[in-house]
């Protein structure tokens, strides 16, 4: 991921919380050139915690080119509607309206800022989007769900996938987005 162009920005629309029962999925925004792209439209107490942030950045829904999904929990897609149809990309396809086209996540190249990393750990089929920043390289990801982790994911179906792959996360990343918290940076305090 060396090649990765530091020319994206990321701008948290939502910052996630699970406090059950009210959860919220972490939703990003990342522009890179003509690439307008939300990560994780999922669930949040009012839809207008979305659109209001993005209004305030000076987006419509219709000018969104993108949307990514870490995983398939509705936590994190239950608002993909809110965008008109463009392709929405999870770890082993590309949707757009009715069509789907079959490709690998891993290496995936949105822009020449925005990758997406096959990474199954909370679930088989987690993806990460990795961004590159002019002062970081950020990975959107759901391998935590805040900065404390959890260490040991209740979801994850193999311990050692997960460890294997917030390893390759941290390898490449200087700042970390969870799937439901504030963004932080990784330390050795950091869950593995």
């Amino acid at each position: 991921m060396t090649d990765l162009a530091r020319t994206a920005r990321i701008d948290v629309l939502v910052e996630g919380y699970a406090r059950m029962p009210h959860v919220a999925g972490t939703v990003s925004l990342v522009r890179d050139g003509d690439r307008v792209v939300v990560v994780d439209p999922g669930m949040v107490a009012d839809r207008e915690l979305i659109l209001g942030p993005l209004r305030a950045l000076g987006i419509a829904p219709e000018e969104v080119t993108d949307v990514v999904v870490s995983h398939h929990h509705l936590d994190h897609t239950v608002n993909i509607a809110l965008f008109p149809v463009v392709p929405v990309h999870d770890f082993r396809s590309v949707i757009e309206g009715d069509r789907l086209t079959l490709r690998p996540a891993d290496g995936f190249e949105l822009s020449p800022g925005i990758r997406l990393l096959a990474t199954p750990g909370h679930t088989p089929q987690d993806i990460t989007t990795l961004v590159g920043t002019p002062e970081d390289v950020v990975a959107l990801t759901h391998l935590w769900w805040t900065e404390e982790g959890p260490a040991d994911d209740p979801y994850a179906p193999d311990r050692a996938l997960l460890q294997q792959q917030r390893e390759r996360v941290l390898g490449l990343a200087s700042l970390v987005i969870p799937g439901h918290g504030a963004p932080f940076r990784p330390g050795t305090a950091t869950p593995r």
